[in-house]
C-alpha cells in the first residue's frame, strides 16, 4: 500500500488517554486518604490526632458529598464555554491545594470547609475527562478510551495503603500535604500534552484524519443556560440512569471494608487486602467493557445498539451482589462482589461515552456534569440508607438486594426511551425557550412540595429521628429533603418560559 494511507496512525489520543487514567488516579487518592487515615485523625489530640467523633466524620464526609452533586452543572457549562485544557488544570490546582490542606487544618470545621472544596473542584474532572475523549477519539474508540482512564478510580483505591506509609512515616499532616503536591508534576505533562486535535504540534496527519472519521459535523457553540439541557428528552434516560447506579458504585467504595470486616469477621487488614483484589477486578471489567462495545461498532453494529449490548450483559451479571450477601462460601462472596464491580465499571464506561453519543462535544461538559449531580444525589441517599439499614437491622442485606436491582431497572429505562437507536440531539438547532414547559413545571411543583413536606415532618419529630439515626442521620435526613426541595426549584425555574425565545450561537 502506498500514499497517506500507509502513513504510521501515531498514538497520540493514547497518551491524552494515560494522562487522564493519571488524572483519574490522583483524584481518588486525594478523596479517600481521609477515609484510610480516619483512626489516625480520631485519636486524642494528645496522640497526634484530633479527637474526631463517628457524627464528626459524618458531618466531614457530608460536606464532600454535598459539593460534589452540587456544583457539576455550573462547572460543566464552565468546561463548554472555557475548555478542557483549562478547565482541567484550575481544577487540578484546586483540589491539590484542598487535599494538602487537610494537614494543614486544626478542628472540625477547618475538615468540613477543605472537604467541601475538594468535592467542589474534583466535581470537574469527569465531566472534562469525558469531553476530551470526545474531542481525541473516534466513536468507535471512545468506550474503551472512557473505561481506560476510569480505571483509575480502582488504582487510586489500591494505591491508598501509600497514603496511610506517609503517615506513619511523616505524620497525618505531612501525608495530606503530600499527596496534594503530587499533582503538580501531572500538571506539567498536561500543559505541553494537551491541545485540540487540530492545533496539536505532534499529531501526525494520519492520526488526525482516524480521529475526524466518523465523528458528526462541526457546529457552532449555542449560548445554552444550563437549566435548558432540562428540556431536552434525550437527558432524561441519562439521568435516571446515573441516579440510580452511581450509587452502588458509592455504596461498594464506602461500606464494602465494614462489611468485609462485621458481618464476615476480617480483620482490618485481611479487608484492606481483599478491597483491593475487589477494584483491581473493576479495572478489568472498566476496560473490558469499554473494548467490548468499541468492537461491536468496528464490525457494524449501529452504536446504540452496541452501547446497549455491554450494559445489558453488565446489568444481568449484577444480581450476584445479591447472591454474594447470602452466599455462605466467603471465597465465592468475594468472587461475586469481584463480578459486581467490574459490571459496574464497564456500565459506567458505557453509560457515560453514551452522553457523547447523544450530544455534541459543544454541550458534553454540562450534560455530563448534571449526570454527575444526579449520581452525587443518589450517593448522598445510599450513604443515608446504608447507615440506617446496619442502625435498625444490624446487616447491609437491603442494601445489596438494592445493587443488584439498579442496573437492569435503568437498562429497562434506557430501552424504552431509546430502543437501541442513539439519535444525536441537535443543539445547534433553533431551541424555543418562549414557550413553558409543562412537564417540568410540574415536576418540579411535586418534588418543591414532597421536599417541603419532608423537611416539615422531620423538623416537627426532630427528637424522634435523633433517636432512629442519631443526630448525624436525622441531619443529613433533613438536608437531604432540603436538596429535594431546591431541586424542584431548578426544574421549576427551566420549564419557565424566557425572554429570548431562541437560543442564539455564540
Amino acid at each position: 500500500m502506498t500514499g497517506p494511507a500507509a502513513a504510521p496512525l501515531g498514538r497520540q489520543r493514547w497518551v491524552i488517554c494515560a494522562l487522564l487514567f493519571a488524572a483519574t488516579t490522583i483524584n481518588y487518592i486525594d478523596r479517600n486518604a481521609l477515609s484510610v487515615l480516619k483512626t489516625r485523625l480520631q485519636q486524642p489530640l494528645e496522640a497526634g490526632g484530633l479527637a474526631l467523633t463517628d457524627a464528626d466524620y459524618g458531618w466531614i464526609t457530608f460536606a464532600f458529598t454535598t459539593a460534589y452533586a452540587a456544583f457539576p452543572p455550573l462547572i460543566g457549562v464552565g468546561i463548554d464555554r472555557f475548555g478542557v485544557k483549562r478547565s482541567l488544570a484550575v481544577a487540578l490546582l484546586l483540589w491539590s491545594a484542598a487535599a494538602a490542606a487537610h494537614g494543614l487544618v486544626a478542628g472540625v470545621l477547618g475538615l468540613v470547609a477543605v472537604r467541601f472544596l475538594l468535592g467542589m473542584a474534583e466535581a470537574a474532572h469527569f465531566p472534562s475527562a469525558i469531553k476530551a475523549v470526545a474531542m481525541w477519539f473516534p466513536q468507535q474508540e471512545r468506550a474503551l478510551a472512557t473505561g481506560l482512564f476510569n480505571a483509575g478510580t480502582a488504582l487510586g483505591v489500591i494505591a491508598s495503603p501509600l497514603t496511610v506509609w506517609l503517615a506513619v512515616t511523616f505524620g497525618w499532616p505531612a501525608a495530606f500535604v503530600a499527596i496534594g503536591v503530587a499533582g503538580l508534576a501531572w500538571l506539567v505533562f498536561w500543559q505541553r500534552s494537551f491541545h485540540a486535535p487540530a492545533q496539536h504540534p505532534r499529531l501526525s496527519p494520519a492520526e488526525l484524519a482516524h480521529i475526524q472519521a466518523g465523528q458528526p459535523p462541526a457546529v457552532a457553540a449555542v449560548k445554552l443556560p444550563w437549566t435548558a439541557l432540562l428540556r431536552v428528552r434525550a437527558i432524561w434516560p441519562f439521568l435516571l440512569a446515573k441516579l440510580l447506579t452511581d450509587p452502588v458504585w458509592w455504596f461498594f467504595l464506602f461500606w464494602l471494608p465494614s462489611y468485609l470486616e462485621r458481618e464476615r469477621g476480617q480483620n482490618p487488614l485481611a479487608s484492606a487486602g481483599l478491597v483491593a483484589v475487589i477494584y483491581l477486578g473493576s479495572s478489568v471489567g472498566s476496560i473490558a467493557g469499554g473494548w467490548l462495545s468499541g468492537a461491536l461498532v468496528k464490525r457494524g453494529w449501529p452504536v446504540g445498539r452496541a452501547r446497549m449490548t455491554a450494559m445489558g450483559l453488565a446489568a444481568a451479571c449484577m444480581p450476584g451482589a445479591i447472591a454474594a450477601y447470602y452466599s455462605e462460601s466467603f471465597a465465592l462472596c468475594v468472587g461475586l462482589i469481584t463480578l459486581a464491580t467490574a459490571c459496574h465499571q464497564a456500565w459506567s464506561a458505557n453509560l457515560l461515552t453514551s452522553a457523547t453519543d447523544l450530544f455534541p462535544t459543544q454541550v458534553s461538559g454540562a450534560v455530563i456534569g448534571l449526570g454527575s449531580t444526579a449520581g452525587g444525589i443518589g450517593g448522598m441517599f445510599i450513604a443515608l440508607l446504608a447507615a440506617l439499614a446496619v442502625q435498625w437491622t444490624g446487616t447491609q442485606q437491603g442494601v445489596f438486594v438494592f445493587a443488584g436491582l439498579m442496573h437492569l431497572t435503568s437498562l429497562g429505562v434506557l430501552w424504552l426511551a431509546f430502543r437501541g437507536r442513539f439519535e444525536r440531539v441537535d443543539m445547534a438547532a433553533a431551541l424555543d425557550l418562549h414557550a413553558a414547559h409543562r412537564p417540568l413545571i410540574s415536576a418540579g411543583a411535586a418534588l418543591v412540595f414532597i421536599g417541603t413536606l419532608l423537611a416539615g415532618l422531620i423538623a416537627g419529630h426532630w427528637d424522634a429521628c435523633v433517636a432512629a439515626a442519631k443526630f448525624a442521620g436525622a441531619a443529613q435526613a433533613f438536608t437531604a429533603a432540603t436538596g429535594l426541595a431546591l431541586i424542584g426549584l431548578a426544574l421549576l425555574h427551566a420549564g419557565r418560559p424566557r425572554a429570548t425565545a431562541r437560543l442564539q450561537p455564540v
